[in-house]
């Protein structure tokens, strides 16, 4: 992929972004930085199942949360760079391990190499799509008809809250409108035999120590969709 300069998230930094290397807020380079792709079993119950999750994690982030799970991987960007068509092989192994999904963790960065290889290998299972919930609308768009679920967080109503702790003061005006399109493009949520959810918007939200003012914020907004 030539070299283009980027606005896929909501930093919006102009960054000039190639395949090997990106001077960005994230920076990473346009073909995806994994850290590890395995079944995973730490999900939400109807994600994780019996058999896993068939997860790949993506290195960089947008966000700079000072409670990262992932630090080293978000943070320091541990992770081996792979080319479109290794990750659409990814997928298909994961898928043959017996997951019951496609996991993509933290993609946000790298939404236009995972739109290619989805489009190389669309797998039988459904795609995750596990992010942050800062997100461009507009990144999401792109990426419509090729997710089944999308599983945001929802972090903040705050802005003060998010600049301090996330690095982003726009999160909850992003987070917000990101989580009606996905909605939007998922519709009501639709759970197998098995209680698996194959398609739909689950939404989560850490209960920071401190801070349960935001917290039902974050609830009571959640509340006035509910029904959409």
């Amino acid at each position: 992929m030539a070299s283009y300069i980027c606005s896929v998230c909501p930093r919006e930094c102009g960054a000039s972004r190639d395949d090997v290397s990106g001077n960005g807020f994230c920076n990473m380079p346009v073909l995806p930085v994994v850290a590890r792709a395995a079944l995973h079993y730490g999900e939400e119950p109807c994600i994780s199942g019996t058999r896993g999750s068939g997860t790949v994690f993506f290195s960089g982030c947008s966000l700079r949360c000072c409670f990262c799970q992932n630090h080293s991987i978000s943070h320091k960007n541990e992770g081996k760079a792979i080319s479109v068509e290794r990750l659409a092989e990814i997928f298909k192994e994961l898928e043959s391990a017996g997951a019951h999904n496609i996991n993509l963790v933290n993609p946000s960065h790298y939404a236009l190499s995972i739109c290619q290889a989805l489009q190389l290998y669309r797998p039988k299972i459904p795609v995750v799509y596990n992010s942050s919930g800062y997100e461009r609308v507009e990144t999401l768009r792109m990426l419509e008809g090729l997710v089944d679920v999308f599983l945001p967080d929802c972090k903040y109503v705050d802005s003060a809250l998010s600049l301090a702790l996330s690095g982003a003061e726009n999160y909850f005006e992003m987070a917000s409108a990101a989580i009606l399109e996905m909605a939007r493009q998922t519709g009501v949520a639709q759970f197998d035999a098995d209680g698996m959810m194959i398609k739909g918007t689950m939404v989560r939200h850490l209960v920071l120590p401190g801070h349960t003012k935001n917290s039902m914020q974050v609830l009571d907004w959640l509340a006035t969709i509910k029904d959409t």
